[in-house]
C-alpha cells in the first residue's frame, strides 16, 4: 500500500488516509465501516479475491480489506515514510506475522536480550521450541555482539530501542549495516518512541513494528499493532498472512480509534517528553532515588546516541529507589495521579514495578542480568500538569520514608 508523503509530520498525522471527497456525506473523518462483505458490480473470473479492480469494486470481504483499516494503514505508512503499512489485531500479532514472513524452520534470529517480555517468550517458546528456529539473544548495545552472533542461517536481527524497562539504546544504523552485510533483515520495534521521535527505516531498518495500543492510539482504549516496510516481497508475504492465512487484521472500530489517536500524536509526544524531562531531572536529585534511566539526561550512558538517531527522548523513564521492595511498594501505593497499571503511552500517567508485575515471570536471575532490580520503577509520563505529577511523587516519597521496613 503506497503512503502519501506530505511535507510535514503534523499534516500527515491529521489528514493522510482520509479524504472527505471519498465519502457520500463528506465526512471529515473516515466512518467506522462494519460491513463484513461488499456488493460487487460484476463477476470477473480472471481476478483473484485479493486483486483490486475499481470497475468491480475496491472492497470485497472484510477480512481482506476494509475502508477504515485501509485509511489507518495508509496513515501509519506515511508517518514512518514507508511504502507499505499493515494493521493487526495486536502488537504481538504484528510482530509474530513479521517473524513468520521472514523465517522458516532451520533459520536463525539474532535478538536483543532486552525485549518486551511477550516478544522474548514468543521467540523462545514458539519459534525456537515449536518451529525449530534458532534464536540467539545478545546485548545489542554493543554492535560487536550482534556481529559475533551472525550465522549463515541468520535471516533476521530484531531489536528495540529504547528497551523496556531499562531504557537502553542500540545503534540502529550500525546494526543495519551488520545485518545487510550478512544478507539478513533488520526489524525494529519502535513502540516506545513512535515515528514522531524515531524513524528506523531512515536509519537502515527493513521493517518497523508498533504496538498501536501505546502512543499511536494514545488513549488506553484500543488494542492493535502495525508494521511498515519498503521491502515489497516482505509486504506481500505479510499481507498474505494477515488477510488469508491467519486473519489477524485490525478490526474496524480499533482502526477508527487508531486514526483518531494519530491526529494528536505530535502534540501529545511533545507534552509527554516535556513532562518526562522535568520529572527525570527532579528524580535525579532526589535522595531516595539511586539511579534514573532516561536518554534525555546527559547522565544517561547513551545520551549521545539518542541525540544522533532520535529527534526526541519520549515519555517513558525508569528509576531505582533506595531501600528494598517494601519501600517501592509503599511509594507506589501512595500515588493517586499516577495509576498503578501496566502498559504505556496513554495520555494518563502510569507507573509500575516490573520485578513484581510485567517482568516477574522472567525470574530473579534473568531480571538481574537485565538490570531489573526489586526497586526499579517504570513510569509512563502522561500529559497532565507536571506540577501535579511531582506533587504526587512527593506523596509517594513521604509514604516510603514512613514505612517501618524502610532502609532509606
Amino acid at each position: 500500500m503506497a503512503s502519501e508523503h506530505h511535507s510535514h509530520f503534523e499534516t500527515r498525522s491529521v489528514s493522510t488516509g482520509e479524504d472527505p471527497a471519498n465519502t457520500k456525506a463528506g465526512d471529515v473523518t473516515v466512518p467506522i465501516h462494519l460491513a463484513s462483505t461488499y456488493t460487487l458490480s460484476n463477476v470477473d473470473p480472471d481476478l483473484s479475491l485479493e486483486e483490486v479492480d475499481p470497475d468491480r469494486g475496491e472492497f470485497l470481504y472484510g477480512r481482506l480489506s476494509n475502508p477504515t483499516r485501509h485509511a489507518a494503514e495508509t496513515r501509519i505508512a506515511s508517518l514512518e515514510q514507508a511504502n507499505h503499512g499493515l494493521c493487526f489485531s495486536s502488537g504481538s500479532a504484528a510482530i509474530a506475522t513479521t517473524f513468520l514472513s521472514i523465517v522458516e524452520p532451520g533459520d536463525h534470529i539474532v535478538a536483543f536480550d532486552d525485549l518486551y517480555a511477550g516478544t522474548t517468550r514468543m521467540l523462545t517458546d514458539f519459534f525456537e521450541q515449536r518451529l525449530n528456529v534458532e534464536v540467539t539473544a545478545v546485548d545489542a548495545t554493543d554492535v560487536g555482539n550482534v556481529e559475533a552472533a551472525m550465522q549463515p542461517e541468520t535471516k533476521l536481527v530484531w531489536v528495540e530501542s529504547p528497551t523496556n524497562p531499562s531504557m537502553r539504546l542500540c545503534d540502529i544504523a550500525a546494526i543495519a549495516a551488520v545485518a545487510h552485510a550478512n544478507n539478513s533483515l533488520l526489524g525494529v520495534d519502535n513502540t516506545f518512541l513512535s515515528p514522531y521521535f524515531q524513524q528506523p527505516l531512515s536509519l537502515g531498518a527493513d521493517v518497523v513494528a508498533h504496538s498501536t495500543t501505546k502512543y499511536l492510539n494514545g488513549h488506553s482504549d484500543s488494542i492493535g499493532g502495525a508494521v511498515v516496510t519498503d521491502h515489497d516481497p516482505l509486504a506481500e508475504e505479510m499481507g498474505f498472512l494477515q488477510q488469508i492465512a491467519l486473519g489477524n487484521q485490525m478490526p474496524p472500530f480499533d482502526a477508527y480509534l487508531f486514526l483518531r489517536g494519530m491526529k494528536t500524536l505530535p502534540s501529545r509526544m511533545r507534552d509527554h517528553e516535556a513532562n518526562a524531562m522535568v520529572i527525570a531531572e527532579y528524580l535525579e536529585t532526589h535522595p531516595a532515588v539511586s539511579d534514573v534511566f532516561y536518554p534525555g539526561l546527559e547522565s544517561h550512558p547513551q545520551h549521545e546516541l539518542a541525540d544522533r538517531q532520535q529527534s526526541g527522548y519520549g515519555g517513558i523513564l525508569s528509576f531505582d529507589l533506595a531501600g528494598d521492595q517494601s519501600d517501592a511498594i509503599a511509594f507506589l501505593e501512595a500515588l493517586s495521579e499516577f495509576s498503578l497499571a501496566v502498559s504505556v503511552g496513554g495520555v494518563e500517567s502510569l507507573i509500575q514495578l516490573p520485578a513484581a508485575m510485567t517482568h516477574e515471570p522472567l525470574g530473579e536471575k534473568a531480571r538481574a542480568a537485565l538490570g531489573i532490580t526489586d526497586t526499579l520503577v517504570r513510569m509512563s509520563v502522561g500529559i497532565e500538569h507536571v506540577d501535579d505529577l511531582i506533587s504526587d511523587l512527593d506523596k509517594g516519597f513521604a509514604a516510603m520514608s514512613e514505612t517501618p521496613l524502610s532502609e532509606t
